[in-house]
């Protein structure tokens, strides 16, 4: 049974337990993951360091793609979910596990993998010079860096008060305290969640000493996005590891009355299928090792 914080949201506070949320959830994964895979750029005989692996979504990814010869590294902070990940690997020769943060991969070898991946890692240190200053320890000279990391300081700027999507809507007064929730009682918490950007990861990169560097940053405001879907299911879900959920924010936040409104009209949004809107921003980061002395 999962018991730390990073598997219990992985595996049930993520999507709320719920398999219908998991699938929708699981076409962004899926795009994430092959964004940092093409990135890559892999060959069959090639050692990856998935960094942070979670459940495994980007190294599991990465083993179909390489040959016999090519091993996965999976490594993460949380013993739980790398259980999960061996349990999913099933014996599989090609992988190994390593506890370990981002920010110190004691118990990686110096030059000994050919690739370094990350989804959604980086937001969680404050150490993020660091890792990628571990990042290039561990590589191989030519080996390469493929990460995906959310800009999450600019929705917060720009919609700070939009948590479910829905604008300005009679029940904003409500959503707006909610929001303060998060705010109040997990700012240094949640600290090195938004205290970079896009021109941030290229300069810590560069610091680091690769080179190649290449960068794609997409943002998006109000762009429609999918409806709400179940209520009582999306206040059983978590923005991230290190925040309550929705229902417990809500409680938190609301009298019972502001929560009967405010879950009457989210109920009747939802059954009435109107799309929601996001406001986001995310980055995909590659470069690689100088072969030679630098």
């Amino acid at each position: 049974m999962a018991t730390d914080k990073w598997a219990q949201w992985l595996l049930t506070r993520r999507d709320g337990n719920s398999a219908d949320l998991r699938a929708r959830n699981a076409r962004d994964l899926a795009a994430f993951r092959d964004g940092v895979l093409e990135g890559a750029g892999l060959k069959a005989d090639d050692v990856v360091l998935d960094v942070g692996c979670g459940t495994g979504l980007i190294g599991f990814g990465a083993l179909d793609r390489l040959g016999p010869d090519g091993h996965v590294i999976f490594s993460d902070v949380s013993p739980d979910v790398l259980d999960e990940c061996r349990r999913t690997a099933n014996g599989d020769a090609r992988c190994s596990f390593v506890e370990a943060s981002a920010d110190d991969l004691t118990g990686i070898a110096d030059a000994s993998v050919d690739v370094v991946t990350t989804r959604s890692v980086l937001i969680y240190s404050d150490r993020k010079a660091a890792a990628f200053a571990e990042f290039f320890r561990v590589l191989r000279p030519g080996g390469r860096i493929s990460l995906f990391e959310p800009i999450n300081g600019f929705a917060l700027r720009l919609r700070p008060d939009d948590l479910f999507g829905v604008g300005t809507a009679p029940v904003h007064d409500l959503i707006a305290k909610v929001s303060d929730v998060y705010r109040g009682t997990t700012e240094e918490t949640t600290r090195p969640m938004m205290d970079f950007d896009e021109r941030d990861l290229v300069d810590w990169v560069v610091t680091a000493g690769f080179g190649a560097v290449e960068l794609d940053y997409r943002a998006q405001i109000d762009a429609p996005a999918d409806p709400i879907g179940d209520w009582e299911t999306l206040k059983r879900t978590a923005p991230n590891p290190l925040v309550p959920t929705y229902g417990e924010a809500i409680a938190a936040a609301l009298t019972d009355d502001e929560r009967g409104r405010l879950d009457t009209y989210m109920t009747a949004l939802a059954a009435a299928g109107t799309p929601t809107r996001r406001t986001m921003a995310t980055a995909f980061l590659r470069a690689r090792r100088p072969r030679g002395n630098r």
